[in-house]
């Protein structure tokens, strides 16, 4: 029921806003689903943003959900929120929302809506308590100060039961810059996939000498439900050049269409 009036709200200011164009493919039921990428910075800011939207939109094009991007905080209004399936959170950082924004970005998740965060999207709002519960876990750091930033490691994919990681293998190596977090989610979240830290250093630059790393299992992308929404996270991505793996494009998309609502969603809590 939630999902239906949403639709309602989304046809009513597409008619107003966007034109009979926006009305037409509401009333067709094309596109599949609607995504607004949403890449503000407030702290650090990950040159592969353009990249990364680049990737998105082509994903869009192919596999038939429609995509707008922004980096206005303006956007978050419930109006406007109303007329999309999943926000992606694209490399965000810092504090990005005011109080009426978050706000409005609270009650679009309550009602039934998607957030897919990616990469520094973890690295974002750090005072915000209930935005820290919806991506699953604060960034602390990542390799860079006793070791190399970028470095090849392999990925555990713990199931393949999912639109994110039914196309990947269950070991999958690949050059990332790996994130530690403040905090381990698992057992709140589940977990899609985990790095092996025995394939890589992963001392992080917070700590002199190096920050130790999270241990036999190292959550690198998970899913849960939240607060009547849906959520997915994946750390990887830094890079521009990233954006242009096959596997990587269609880990993104999966958890894109996960949080859309238009795959499944076996995200319960894990055990």
């Amino acid at each position: 029921m939630k999902r239906f009036l949403r639709f309602l709200i989304a046809v009513v200011v597409g008619l107003g806003l966007a034109g009979p164009a926006r009305a037409a493919e509401a009333a067709t039921g094309h596109p599949r689903f609607s995504a607004l990428v949403f890449s503000k910075t407030a702290a650090f800011r990950h040159d592969s943003i353009p990249a990364a939207v680049t990737a998105i939109q082509q994903l869009g094009a192919e596999h038939r959900f429609r995509v707008d991007a922004t980096e206005d905080a303006a956007a978050f209004t419930d109006a406007n929120l109303a007329r999309y399936d999943v926000v992606i959170w694209l490399s965000t950082t810092g504090d990005v929302l005011n109080d009426e924004q978050q706000g409005a970005f609270e009650r679009y998740i309550r009602a039934g809506g998607g957030y897919a965060g990616i990469h520094a999207a973890s690295d974002t709002e750090y005072d915000w308590a209930w935005y820290g519960g919806l991506v699953g876990a604060y960034f602390r750091d990542h390799p860079g100060a006793v070791n190399d930033q970028f470095q090849v490691a392999t990925v555990k994919v713990l199931t393949r039961g999912t639109a994110a990681t039914w196309p990947l293998p269950r070991r999958w190596q690949r050059e990332e810059e790996w994130y530690n977090f403040r905090t381990n989610p698992r057992g709140t979240v589940r977990v899609l996939a985990e790095v092996d830290e025995s394939t890589y250093d992963p001392r992080g630059y917070s700590q002199p000498g190096g920050s130790p790393g999270m241990g036999p299992h190292h959550p690198i992308s998970w899913c849960q439900p939240y607060d009547g929404g849906r959520a997915f996270y994946t750390a990887m991505g830094h890079k521009a050049e990233y954006y242009n793996e096959p596997l990587l494009r269609a880990h993104i998309l999966g958890g894109i269409e996960m949080a859309a609502g238009v795959a499944r969603f076996p995200c319960g809590r894990e055990n």
